[in-house]
């Protein structure tokens, strides 16, 4: 018995400063080295979820070379997290790639095209630049051609391309690609974060620290 409280002993005095030293360590990341605190919280579709937002654009080969990552993080997300996909937009091409994804989403056949604009534009390079060029790249993966045009021209797909263009202002985006976490921090490569796997390991961070605020 007086071993074991001696061994007892002996394992706190070396272990207590180890804990300690542990518990004073800053966090692993730390905002303006590794992510962006926004000014402004922008509101996020979900409030009772910690939203994960990737932003990217169809013409940007590292978005194109992220997205295998990206999709297999959000299949082994957590329940409480709510992924959206965010097309950037800044300049006229970005604007009708941005329309193409709406009007994919509100006919519920992004699975189904989403891949196939990377790598039209990526790997064949066919830059998708017009109403018609996408509609033969809707209709040759299933999607009718002209449900496609009247999604790409609808007022819904409009508007939501408009908010986009609002919203990249609150998310202080000027490349892609980049991870906004529930509206409240920026993720983007830099020399802090120099993969993409860090991105996504970033991300985790910010999860965990918002589900543990909430």
């Amino acid at each position: 018995m007086i071993k074991n409280f001696r061994r007892q002993i002996l394992a706190l005095l070396i272990l207590g400063p180890l804990a300690f030293a542990l518990q004073a360590q800053p966090s692993m990341y730390v905002a303006g080295t590794h992510y962006e605190e926004l000014p402004s919280a922008v509101r996020t579709a979900d409030p009772e979820k910690i939203e994960v937002l990737e932003v990217f654009w169809y013409g940007c080969n590292h978005c194109f070379r992220f997205q295998p990552l990206v999709d297999n993080w959000h299949r082994n997300a957590p329940d409480d997290v709510d992924f959206i996909r965010f097309p950037a937009i800044w300049n006229s091409l970005m604007q009708v790639h941005a329309q193409a994804y709406y009007a994919a989403q509100s006919l519920d056949v992004v699975d189904q095209v989403h891949e196939e604009i990377f790598d039209a534009i990526n790997l064949r390079g066919n830059r998708l630049q017009n109403e018609n060029q996408l509609a033969t790249l809707f209709a040759q993966n299933g999607v009718d051609e002209d449900a496609f045009r009247q999604a790409f021209n609808s007022f819904g797909v409009r508007t939501r391309v408009n908010q986009a263009e609002r919203r990249m202002r609150d998310y202080q985006i000027q490349s892609t690609p980049n991870m906004i976490v529930n509206g409240k921090y920026l993720v983007v490569n830099n020399q802090a974060v120099n993969s993409q796997q860090d991105m996504l390991d970033v991300v985790d961070y910010l999860v965990n620290r918002e589900r543990e605020a909430m």
